[in-house]
């Protein structure tokens, strides 16, 4: 790996970081990009306008290379089969980075990533075959939630509220940091750097994971030469990966796809079922109607209650309001019934989104006021704010009965 120039050097390549591997009969040009550079820009030009290369490689999946390319793909968004498919979570996490990224564009001038769409770009224009070589970002987001525990998720969840709500401006820090490093990494801010579980799932996972689709998608079609528009905090890992790697690309790709099982028992959900089941037969056994009545009536009022402040504070529509304060006192005991999920679905339904939120929904979401002003956002937070509201009840009332039960 090097970025030293000589009279060999090709001049696209002189001053850029770069590597050149070669495996399995092809040679591969890793040219590691800032995702916040004009210069790499015009590296990746240069590069394929040099013709020197049978294929192009970037650090994208598939959904990215399609809202990268398709200015209009979010107004294709099917809201109410997200929220059935509980992929609320997940795309709420995706608009968070998405609007980090964008605030990056204002600030900079340039649109993080531009290199790696100029390279998409570039590979059809000169119809060259383009690989798309990264994870897919939602199996990363949740192989890195399912690493950590409790603590670390709600670390990650307020580095990703934080990035959204408390900085407007980008600080030069972490500028600095995303030239040298990945969009990725750079939206947990300094989370990811301390948390090395974190940073096993979303770096060093995919450095082998790209490396193994690099062997894997040039197995058929079999170019000589392989251009890879990759991000600089990728490009040693990379490298080692892409020269060191086992025999079965195939394989290593199935097993970094994957999701952990772990247990199919809600156990959580059966011991506050106990709980609660038990609380309430001995307020009623020892205290009567009376104090069973009042058990029973707390934990419908405090959970149901703040699951309506969330909505609440979220702009929901009444009718949002009532359907959290109903499904809020069921949700911990059946975890298919989410009251975000039903809030939302209630959100979706009452103020039902325009064609216009969708497609000023990339935008609107590059600043916290908008996430409220956007129908569609505004569904996201209603999701996220009711639940938070559905947990802080859980814990009040079930710490409030204990209380009276002692």
């Amino acid at each position: 790996m090097t970025n030293d120039a000589d009279s060999t050097t090709p001049v696209y390549l002189r001053d850029q970081p770069h590597a050149i591997i070669e495996r399995d009969g092809v040679r591969f040009t890793l040219l590691g990009t800032a995702h916040v550079s004009k210069a790499s820009v015009d590296a990746v030009v240069a590069a394929i306008a040099s013709k020197q290369f049978d294929a192009i490689a970037v650090e994208l999946d598939t959904n990215r290379h399609r809202a990268m390319t398709e200015p209009n793909a979010l107004a294709k968004l099917d809201l109410f089969q997200i929220i059935r498919e509980g992929k609320m979570g997940l795309m709420a996490a995706n608009l968070a980075m998405a609007a980090y990224q964008r605030r990056l564009a204002e600030q900079l001038g340039i649109e993080p990533g531009a290199e790696l769409k100029a390279a998409a770009v570039g590979a059809k224009e000169n119809n060259i075959p383009l690989y798309l070589i990264d994870r897919d970002i939602g199996i990363t987001l949740k192989r890195a939630w399912y690493s950590l525990g409790f603590w670390g998720r709600s670390k990650l969840m307020a580095g990703l509220a934080s990035s959204l709500l408390v900085n407007e401006e980008v600080d030069e820090a972490q500028i600095e940091r995303l030239k040298e490093g990945d969009i990725l990494e750079s939206s947990f801010g300094e989370f990811a750097e301390t948390t090395p579980q974190l940073y096993e799932k979303i770096i060093a996972e995919r450095d082998r994971y790209m490396a193994a689709q690099l062997r894997e998608q040039t197995e058929d079609s079999k170019p000589r030469e392989v251009l890879a528009v990759i991000g600089a905090g990728h490009l040693k890992g990379l490298s080692e990966a892409l020269a060191k790697a086992p025999d079965h690309p195939h394989t290593t790709c199935e097993t970094l796809n994957s999701l952990p099982t772990g247990s199919k028992i809600p156990w959580f959900t059966i011991l506050l079922c106990l709980f609660l089941i038990g609380g309430f037969a001995w307020g009623f056994y020892h205290g009567g109607a009376e104090l069973g009545g009042k058990l029973v009536l707390q934990w419908v009022l405090i959970t149901g209650g703040l699951s309506a402040v969330g909505c609440i504070a979220a702009g929901g529509h009444p009718l949002s309001v009532l359907s959290a304060f109903v499904a809020g006192p069921i949700t911990p005991l059946h975890p298919a019934l989410s009251s975000g999920m039903v809030s939302a679905f209630v959100e979706a339904w009452a103020r039902k989104p325009t064609y216009e939120d969708f497609l000023t929904l990339r935008d609107d979401t590059a600043h916290w006021k908008g996430w409220w002003k956007n129908r569609v956002a505004r569904v996201f937070v209603n999701f996220t704010l009711t639940i938070l509201g559905t947990v802080a009840g859980v814990w009040i009332a079930g710490l409030s009965i204990v209380g009276k039960l002692s």
